[in-house]
């Protein structure tokens, strides 16, 4: 199997799995719904076309920045009427940074990366006005296993939350799509079946919910005797 990663970094990000009507909340990570339609998107599909290859790839998440949470609400008019309609809430994270990872066959997956790259519909981070602040294509790695992945990719966090570690290893929270054989996982509806607008279908998913290690860099340059950088108290913490 390859797999496809990618980070999701952005001054908001919003991922509905079950919000409707006029309060849309958002789950604390990346849904599987979000992400395979923002490459669904790339790719140039309608929001009517078949999804099922893209739906059976196997999607992993890594928590590199836990956004703050943020609520905002819209008003609007009836367009010919002028009678206002519903005050509607909205939710979002706000500076959080994520890893996403898709797992599957090598020639679906070069095909994402490439749309990514060049992308016929531009990307959002779960809504139209989330875009991203960086690229979200990373790389793609053939004959690895999402849980590598997990291990193996640098922290991306901003330097600036990464300045608040000094730990030589940060722990991360990952969840991960359960497999047969991972015991009881926990469940969430963001299976995408339709992204038709007449009728959105998604199923429950299971989620497996742990933990991995990684190095932290800015650890490592303190502790090789080098300041900081851009922090004024590096100097003062050496005398």
């Amino acid at each position: 199997m390859s797999v496809l990663a990618m980070q999701l970094a952005g001054p908001l990000q919003s991922w509905g799995a079950s919000a409707r009507f006029a309060r849309r909340t958002t789950e604390q990570a990346p849904t599987k719904s979000g992400v395979i339609g923002l490459l669904a998107a790339a790719l140039g599909r309608r929001r009517t076309d078949d999804l099922s290859d893209l739906a059976a790839l196997r999607f992993g998440v890594r928590v590199d920045q836990h956004g703050v949470p943020v609520r905002d609400y819209q008003t609007a008019q009836h367009f010919e009427s002028g009678k206002s309609m519903p005050v509607s809430e909205r939710f979002y994270l706000a500076d959080a940074v994520f890893l996403a990872f898709v797992e599957g066959e090598g020639v679906l997956i070069e095909r994402l990366h490439s749309a990514l790259r060049d992308p016929v519909f531009l990307p959002y981070l779960g809504r139209r006005s989330c875009p991203p602040s960086r690229p979200v294509e990373l790389d793609v790695y053939h004959d690895h296993s999402i849980e590598q992945r997990l291990v193996d990719e640098p922290w991306r966090a901003s330097r600036w939350h990464q300045r608040r570690s000094r730990e030589q290893m940060v722990r991360l929270e990952t969840i991960v799509e359960a497999g047969r054989g991972d015991g009881p996982a926990d469940t969430l509806r963001d299976q995408p079946l339709s992204f038709d607008p007449i009728h959105r279908r998604y199923a429950l998913r299971g989620i497996v919910r742990d933990h991995v290690e990684v190095p932290n860099p800015i650890a490592r340059r303190t502790t090789a005797g080098a300041p900081t950088d851009h922090d004024p108290t590096a100097v003062l913490r050496g005398m």
